[in-house]
């Protein structure tokens, strides 16, 4: 081991340990519920071409807010009604939705990494003036927290890492292989779906922390 390896793993070791014992090891929640990112194609087909889309509100991300418009998800076994659009327009429609969404539309979406969407599950999308069937596209994402670069320093951690967070309460549990994301144009957030998020008894802006 020479003396960057040595110096990299001293400062980690410092970092969680200022964070397990000064109380700064708290990351805020934010709870996604079942929602579309569209390509621009998918947008002219389901809204045509010369739609504008409204912008309802700024999200918790920076440069990330979601549509006044909604879709139909359709599956093989139901009906998923009135689907927020988050923008801006992705390279390719992505649908991210959580296993009991998947239990009524009849799909089997997988677990992944948002973008990661090759052998994803098939879902129609249905908007005011036209459909389009994904052959692929559809996933349950898997749980992730943003940090910001100086987040990562004070926790000690770094893009890819994987960590554990535990919920408080009634209904405290430990989220098992958290994924980090780390970039200068992210803010500090756990996202986890309702699914999750019911099953800790846990609401948006609630914290977790990491063990």
């Amino acid at each position: 081991m020479d003396q960057n390896q040595l110096l990299a793993l001293i400062t980690e070791a410092v970092a969680k340990h200022l964070c397990h014992n000064f109380g700064v090891s708290k990351i805020p929640v934010a709870i996604s519920n079942r929602h579309v990112h569209l390509s621009q194609e998918d947008m002219d087909r389901l809204f045509g071409a010369n739609h504008r889309f409204k912008v309802l509100k700024n999200l918790s991300q920076p440069g990330q807010f979601a549509y006044e418009e909604q879709v139909t998800l359709v599956g093989p076994k139901g009906v998923i009604e009135k689907v927020r659009i988050l923008g801006p327009a992705r390279p390719k429609t992505q649908v991210e939705i959580s296993i009991s969404d998947g239990i009524k539309l009849g799909v089997k979406a997988p677990i992944r990494d948002s973008g990661e969407l090759a052998k994803s599950a098939s879902l129609t999308l249905v908007g005011p003036l036209g459909s389009t069937t994904l052959p692929e596209g559809t996933i349950i994402a898997a749980r992730h927290i943003h940090m910001h670069p100086e987040d990562a320093a004070r926790f000690g951690v770094k893009d890819k890492d994987r960590i554990n967070v535990k919920a408080p309460g009634n209904r405290s549990l430990v989220f098992n292989e958290m994924l980090i994301r780390v970039s200068d144009q992210y803010k500090l957030e756990m996202h986890i779906d309702i699914d999750e998020a019911n099953a800790a008894y846990l609401k948006n802006n609630d914290f977790v922390e990491i063990v």
